[in-house]
């Protein structure tokens, strides 16, 4: 991952973390695979409400 893109992401997890939310390696994982391009954004969106357990 580029130090722009781990720099956007541990400044949005901090942020979170700071309101009192708990973001999973999980998610950080699926996060850093759609920064890397490894995944498109659709692919993202339906991992996560997979993993939330919404079906739409």
């Amino acid at each position: 991952m580029s130090p722009k893109n781990q720099k956007a992401m541990n400044n949005a997890i901090a942020s979170l973390e700071m309101e009192g939310f708990v973001v999973l390696p999980e998610y950080k994982a699926l996060c850093e695979k759609l920064l890397n391009k490894e995944i498109t954004t659709a692919e993202y969106i339906a991992t996560v409400k997979k993993m939330q357990g919404i079906s739409v």
